[in-house]
This record gives structure tokens, sequence and C-alpha cells, in this order.
């Protein structure tokens, strides 16, 4: 009696990746950064890619980039006409990457780039965009409040389960950007953006390392900003603030008014007292400029959009094997 083997299946192919690195003023450490990822990626035995996309730092990061560019020619370098901002950036990246998955990761190594395996890992798991969650954050203790508060600001936008994990650090697949192709505002949030084409949203929890060389670029200013950016951008949930307080102030008003009143009923004279008048006005026109501020932001944004400028310029790219990556200039 004779038996056939049966043909062993055949193992699937890993997807090809684009990493895309928004760079600013990081000339020390991009190339420990490159032949970390090249290590790492050359080791799963697809194709990859690698995007590093110069922010109009002003250092000598764009030369190192054409450097890199000029002996891999799987390093393509994309430079911003000025400072456009981490978002701005990513946008350009993201837009000009080519292959199946888009993996992005910040340019001072605090994201190990031998930490992309979990992240491919939950994808395959049937997410559409995992994060990676630092178990440890190693930054400073303002820095590390300005980030909760940024991610407070991101919960109406995205939704509080979401918000709550992400980071710089995420891997999710190229073909979601669909859903923001025409997007156009100069005011860019990439994980709002992501919401438009996915729900499946996850996260894993990897190491994050102390900076080694130079300072944080994301100062608390620049974060709380972001902040403000992303309420008034992608969420009404000021406009509704505006309301409440609108709406708390007029149940105030009413109640002093009976206050007022009752005590004209009573003792027959009005309140007396310089003072208590100066305070209730000075109350209500903090709340009415309060309502307008936030109106005012929405008033700006609009103003910016209807003027059409763009979210990013590239100046120049820097590629030795030139090939079509789909780059598409600012929208």
């Amino acid at each position: 009696m004779t038996t056939t083997a049966l043909p062993l299946a055949a193992k699937p192919r890993p997807a090809s990746i684009s990493v895309v690195v928004p760079v600013y003023r990081s000339q020390g450490t991009l190339q420990a950064l490159y032949e970390r990822l090249a290590a790492v990626l050359d080791g799963r035995g697809a194709a990859y890619e690698i995007l590093f996309v110069e922010d109009g730092g002003g250092d000598d990061s764009w030369s190192v980039i054409r450097a890199l560019a000029e002996r891999d020619s799987r390093v393509q370098g994309i430079r911003m006409s000025r400072n456009y901002g981490q978002h701005n950036a990513l946008l350009c990246g993201v837009r000009a990457a080519s292959q199946e998955l888009i993996v992005t990761l910040d340019d001072d190594l605090q994201n190990p780039p031998e930490e992309i395996p979990k992240l491919l890992a939950r994808l395959d798991e049937g997410f559409d965009v995992v994060y990676g969650k630092p178990d440890v954050e190693q930054h400073g203790f303002l820095r590390d409040q300005a980030s909760r508060i940024t991610k407070i600001a991101l919960q109406g936008a995205m939704g509080a389960e979401t918000a709550r994990h992400i980071s710089a650090f995420r891997a999710f697949r190229t073909r979601l950007r669909d859903a923001f192709a025409s997007y156009r505002s100069p005011f860019v949030s990439i994980d709002v953006l992501l919401t438009w084409g996915s729900t499946r949203f996850s996260f894993v929890e990897v190491r994050h390392d102390q900076r080694s060389v130079g300072e944080s670029n994301y100062t608390v200013r620049k974060l709380m900003l972001h902040a403000l950016n992303m309420m008034t951008g992608f969420s009404t949930l000021p406009l509704q603030m505006a309301s409440l307080v609108g709406f708390a102030f007029t149940i105030f008003g009413l109640l002093i008014l009976a206050y007022v009143l009752a005590g004209f009923v009573m003792h027959g004279a009005a309140v007396p007292g310089f003072a208590f008048l100066a305070s209730i006005i000075a109350i209500f026109s903090g709340a009415q400029l309060f309502a307008l501020g936030i109106i005012g932001e929405y008033l700006a944004r609009m103003h910016f959009r209807s003027m059409e400028r763009p979210a990013y310029v590239v100046r120049e790219t820097e590629q030795r094997a030139q090939k079509s990556f789909g780059l598409r200039r600012a929208p």
C-alpha cells in the first residue's frame, strides 16, 4: 500500500512595509536609526522602503538623508519647503508610501525599531491600525501631562478608548489613506484621519527608550497648541462647551434676578453694593468672551480652509534609483 504525501501549505508572504519618519533637527540619530531599521526589516524577507521627511529643521539632517539615499535605493528623502509640523510631514510621507503597510515612528530612537514586529503581529490579527503604547514613557513630567491633555482633546474625535493609547509609533494598512486622499486643510492629525477609514484599532505595549542625543523638540507649549487644534479642528466639543457655559450663566443670572426681587419685596430696597454689581458684570462678560473666543477659533479655521492653504509643500526629493512612489504635491 502506497501513500501519497500531501503538499505542505505555502507560508503566506510577509506584507511589504513603508516606514515613514518625520525628521526635525535629528542629524545625530539618523544614521543609527537607519541601521537599526534595516536590520529589523531585512530579517522579515519582504520588500520595504524607508521614507525620511525632513521638516525644515535647519540643521544638517538633509545632508545625512541624502547620503543614506545615495547608498541605499530603499531609502527615499523628502524635503519640505519649510517647517509645517510633525503631522503635516507624516501626511506627506503617508501619501508617498508605496508598500502594503505603513509604520511611523519618531526620529529620536525613543521608539525602538526592534519593536516593529510586535505591531505587525497585532495587525495580522485583523486590525487596521495598531499603536505602540509605551510601557513607561521617558519624557519629563510636564511633557507627560501635556501628552495626557492632548489625548483628552482627541477623545471627542477618536473615541475615548482609542485616544487613550495613541502614540507616534503606529502601524496601519496603506489603503486607509484613501479615506483622506482629498483632505486639504493645513490643520492635520493623522490619528483622526485614520478614524475616517476604519474603526478596527488596537494597541500593544512596547519599550520606550530614553532620548540619547539632543532634547525633545515637542515642547509643552507645542503640545498645548496641538491639543487646541485637535479640539477645534476635528470636534464640535468646544462649541458644545460654550453652549453649556452660556446656559449655566443664564440660569445663574435668573437666580440673581430672583434674589434681587426677593430682597426688594421683603426689605423694600434693592441689593446695595457696587462690588456685587461689578462682580456680576465681570462674570457675565467673561462668559461671553469665552464663547466668542471659541467661535473665533472655528471661524479662523474656516478662513484658512477658504484660502486653500496647503498642508505642505515639497521642496525636493532624493533617491538613488528613482521609481514611482505616487508622490503627490501639496493638495
